[in-house]
């Protein structure tokens, strides 16, 4: 048996090859997909071998995959069974093995649509975390991709009050109207003394979360931040950023920056403020299952898997109408 999957053989180009379907050994499961969302800012990066990538092909992108379980290998305790639906950080092919610990259970009420974003939640819940925000703090989200439009969501249901998100795209700022309490354009001539208004004249907000990927957004960030503020650098950011004055806007202010890469979030036994992989996807899909979380409205593209190539070729070319980018490989839920 084959099965496909995407792949780009060099920087800023990507099509689909057939590969031997996988077969799970010990401790392992193989599923079949059913959707992939694409990860915007990573796979792009990583596409065109933008800075602090590896830069190296071919490169096989994807992680968000949601499917169900075509066979167990030995060793896979009860819990999971041949049909179960279940995500996993499986690349964008039509079948994948993943460990028995890293595919998880969807519930019944969550359709496949909004289950695929589950990896990119949980990229936004860890930052989210490690804001540590209390109910009726001001929360700023600086940029409105994939993962600020959720960090946005998820720093509402959080007790962030108001929630204020920034783009410069219009059709950024449009979608993210359902996800935040105002929407700002940073490069508007009344930007500066519209926030203020918003967060009632108190001299920045205790919470700030850079989500562009981009480099020069993050001094943006550290000025937006009041006076022992906490910025939580969320995007990856491609490149330096220059002219940052660390003494007045950092350390006089009495700053905290909070790194929260994906690859710091804890392996094993969650503890408050920094849950473990599994855990925080578990806690996704329970927001969704019960609807205080909600994610379909930010899909603005939907291709058929034999499609892949013109998906990531919008990807290289950065539409910026492009938000959410599902890839569907079977009929599923």
């Amino acid at each position: 048996m084959t099965a496909r999957r995407v792949v780009c053989p060099e920087a800023g180009r990507a099509e689909l090859e057939s590969f031997p379907e996988p077969q799970p050994g010990d401790g392992e499961v193989a599923l079949a997909a059913s959707l992939t969302l694409i990860s915007p800012g990573t796979e792009r990066a990583f596409m065109l071998g933008l800075p602090n990538t590896s830069g190296k092909y071919p490169y096989r992108p994807g992680y968000n995959c949601v499917g169900r379980i075509t066979a167990l290998g030995e060793g896979v305790g009860d819990a999971l069974a041949v049909g179960d639906r279940v995500v996993a950080a499986a690349p964008h092919a039509s079948a994948a093995v993943v460990s028995q610990e890293r595919a998880i259970p969807v519930p019944d009420a969550v359709p496949d649509e909004a289950a695929c974003f589950f990896n990119m939640l949980c990229i936004a819940l860890q930052g989210v975390r490690k804001a540590k925000i209390e109910l009726g703090e001001a929360v700023i989200v600086v940029g409105q991709g994939l993962v600020g439009q959720l960090a946005a969501r998820l720093a509402r249901l959080q007790g962030g009050a108001p929630v204020v998100g920034l783009d410069t795209s219009p059709e950024r700022r449009e979608l993210a109207t359902a996800g935040a309490d105002r929407v700002l354009d940073p490069a508007a001539a009344d930007f500066r003394g519209t926030l203020d208004g918003v967060l009632g004249g108190e001299g920045g907000a205790p919470v700030v979360i850079e989500a562009t990927g981009a480099p020069e957004p993050i001094r943006l960030a550290l000025s937006l931040a009041r006076r022992m503020g906490r910025v939580v650098l969320l995007g990856s950011t491609r490149g330096v950023t220059d002219g940052v004055n660390f003494y007045a806007d950092v350390h006089k202010k009495g700053l905290q920056i909070l790194g929260a890469h994906a690859s710091a979030i804890p392996t094993r036994d969650s503890a408050p403020g920094g849950w473990t992989w599994a855990d925080n996807c578990r806690a996704v899909l329970r927001l969704l299952a019960t609807g205080r979380l909600r994610v379909q409205d930010l899909i603005t593209h939907r291709f058929p898997a034999d499609r892949a190539a013109e998906a990531f070729a919008l990807l290289a070319n950065w539409d910026p109408t492009l938000l959410g980018v599902v890839l569907r490989w079977s009929e599923g839920d």
